[in-house]
């Protein structure tokens, strides 16, 4: 980079400091420069060199269009709205370069311009619509704002499929053609990709960094922060019967549709592309690359989360956190269930009592129970440590190993516990995991919704590092945690860490599951003795069409495997590979198709959303 380029951008980057400064605080500050200041593993800006689609790809993509393609009497397929407004003329020179490259070529650009008295802009966009039919130019008296210019464009739209474009933004030559081929294959109503930032680099080139890879549809993570964003591809007929968007959302009008949207259309019909065909255009005036020229947006995204929790009919409250326009929500407890937290113990009383204590200490919730399932303990020590809990209250019941079987069988053991429990809800709960403050009424209250059949906690070791932060099949060649080993001060790739959010599975280490569903599936599979039976247990249920829910506001420091001893013999080496093999016979879409909560462009051997090189 230019010494010129440097002086240039040195005072704007200092002006960002300070305000980051200023709404994080010295200490939060500190720990996010930190975290930012880490390299990525494999940087993004040579990885999308490599990866974006090649001129030769898209000439067979182009010959693909021509020879497969049949136009409809009904007029082009993608209608591309642009509300514009005093937009620079390199933008939307760029911008309309960008569409009449697209490889797909059944599409209209429908223009709002709400600059009337911008003449240079209105000639521009005349002799582009003048050279090309398919770009349509839709003059406005007045700006009416985002909401109001783009409803104008959805009015006069032809297409099937809308589709919302920034007027500085930028999208990839084979992003229609991308989307066609997903509704090809694939009965969908609403469709997104993964996007990045774009902005001006060394030698007049474009610069591509932090890039934004998706999940498939992830409801509780739509529900954190808008991660749908764009390219948002959605039928026509129904944003207009959705009533597009809604101007007194003002700065969070997108956030806003998208969840009136995905209250109308069943997940199943949300297609996601997991390519980077968005370009969000940054400069300082963008709220892509200066969050705080927007306030209002996040409270307007707030003001559309409590809408939406009324139309679910959800009670909760919606609160931004720190960071710039990601919330959380605390579900109201609608009645208050019996729940029972299954212990299961071999010797270790120190171990246990400094769990049961835990549990006592931060849990404001008074309506549980506590059950030890003893596993072939013979010390006098713990029996002592039995003869008290069970004066205290605290259930204790004995699990014998069957005849010639392992002495210890996590699944068995659990599976055993639930014959005694009383409650709707069962916590399996580690005797090597400590809880922190309101952990029970956080889990509570999100597996009370009647679409989730699960919910896990953020664990963090002894010494600040995440243990589990949720977990992914496939990730370490068959499932492992996410966030393994990372500052548990950090917040992970767009905040993963720190949000709630669906996933495949979470630990059982520290796991809420209601009774019924517990029971429905079969409970844990008990030839998962040791390995993957929580994983295994999560899949049964997300079988069901139920969710399974990564909650970090529900924490505890786990001090993993402590009560186990060595796990690296020859023999339980031997047992581990044949419980992963299990594992992957009996779910093997997750292994041939991906996680759909985890995004393919991601490493399987690493824990931290690191790229795959």
């Amino acid at each position: 980079m230019s010494r010129s380029l440097l002086q240039k951008l040195k005072p704007y980057y200092v002006r960002k400091a300070f305000r980051y400064l200023k709404h994080y605080g010295p200490k939060d500050f500190l720990i996010r420069v930190r975290e930012r200041m880490t390299p990525d593993e494999v940087p993004y800006g040579p990885w999308y060199e490599a990866h974006k689609t090649s001129e030769s790809t898209l000439e067979e993509e182009r010959r693909i269009f021509r020879e497969e393609y049949e136009k409809t009497p009904d007029g082009p397929l993608f209608s591309i709205l642009v509300p514009a407004y005093r937009t620079p003329d390199r933008f939307l020179k760029e911008l309309l370069a960008c569409v009449r490259n697209q490889v797909f070529g059944d599409y209209e650009l429908c223009i709002a311009n709400a600059s009337p008295k911008e003449e240079k802009m209105r000639l521009m966009l005349e002799e582009a619509a003048e050279g090309d039919e398919r770009i349509r130019i839709l003059p406005l008296a007045e700006n009416g704002g985002i909401a109001a210019n783009t409803n104008a464009a959805i009015q006069a739209a032809r297409g099937r499929f809308v589709c919302f474009m920034d007027h500085d933004d930028l999208i990839a030559p084979d992003a229609l053609f991308e989307a066609w081929q997903l509704i090809r294959s694939k009965n969908v109503d609403l469709i997104y990709t993964d996007e990045d930032k774009v902005r001006d680099g060394a030698g007049g080139m474009q610069e591509h960094f932090q890039p934004h890879f998706k999940p498939d549809f992830n409801l509780d993570l739509l529900r954190s922060n808008n991660y749908v964003c764009h390219f948002l591809m959605v039928r026509r007929c129904l944003a207009e019967e959705a009533g597009g968007l809604n101007g007194a959302f003002e700065g969070a009008q997108d956030y806003e549709f998208i969840l009136r949207l995905v209250d109308r259309i069943a997940a199943e019909r949300i297609g996601h592309i997991p390519k980077v065909l968005y370009h969000w255009r940054t400069h300082e005036q963008s709220t892509a690359d200066n969050p705080d020229s927007k306030q209002y947006a996040y409270e307007s995204g707030r003001k559309a989360l409590m809408e939406h929790l009324e139309r679910r009919g959800l009670a909760g409250e919606v609160s931004q956190t720190k960071d710039h326009g990601f919330y959380r929500i605390r579900y109201t407890l609608t009645h208050r269930p019996l729940v029972s937290i299954i212990i299961p113990n071999r010797e270790s009383p120190d171990l246990l009592k400094k769990c049961i204590s835990a549990v006592r200490a931060h849990t404001r919730y008074e309506n549980y129970e506590v059950i030890v399932v003893e596993n072939n303990s013979s010390s006098g020590e713990i029996l002592d440590c039995y003869r008290t809990l069970r004066a205290e209250g605290i259930r204790v019941v004995r699990w014998k190993a069957p005849d010639g079987g392992p002495d210890f069988n996590f699944s068995a053991i659990n599976n055993f516990g639930e014959r005694f429990a009383k409650g709707e809800y069962l916590v399996f709960l580690n005797n090597d995991v400590e809880v922190t403050e309101g952990w029970l009424e956080e889990l509570l209250s999100v597996c009370e919704r009647p679409d989730v059949g699960a919910a896990g906690a953020k664990l963090v070791y002894p010494d600040g590092r995440i243990q589990s932060a949720g977990i992914v099949v496939g990730i370490g060649q068959t499932a492992g945690s996410l966030f393994a080993g990372m500052n548990s001060a950090y917040s992970g790739y767009l905040h993963k860490a720190s949000l709630m959010q669906d996933l495949s599975a979470v630990t059982a280490a520290l796991m809420i599951v209601r009774r019924s569903v517990f029971q429905k599936v079969g409970g844990f599979d008990e030839d998962l003795a040791v390995a993957f039976n929580d994983v295994d247990l999560c899949l049964k249920i997300r079988a069901e069409g139920l969710l399974v829910v990564y909650d970090p506001f529900a924490q505890a420091v786990h001090d993993e495997s402590v009560s186990r001893g060595d796990e690296y013999t020859k023999d339980k080496a031997q047992r581990f590979r044949q419980e992963a093999g299990r594992l992957k016979e009996k779910w093997p879409a997750y292994y041939e198709e991906g996680d759909p909560y985890y995004n393919p462009n991601f490493s399987l051997s690493r824990w931290d959303y690191t790229l795959q090189s």
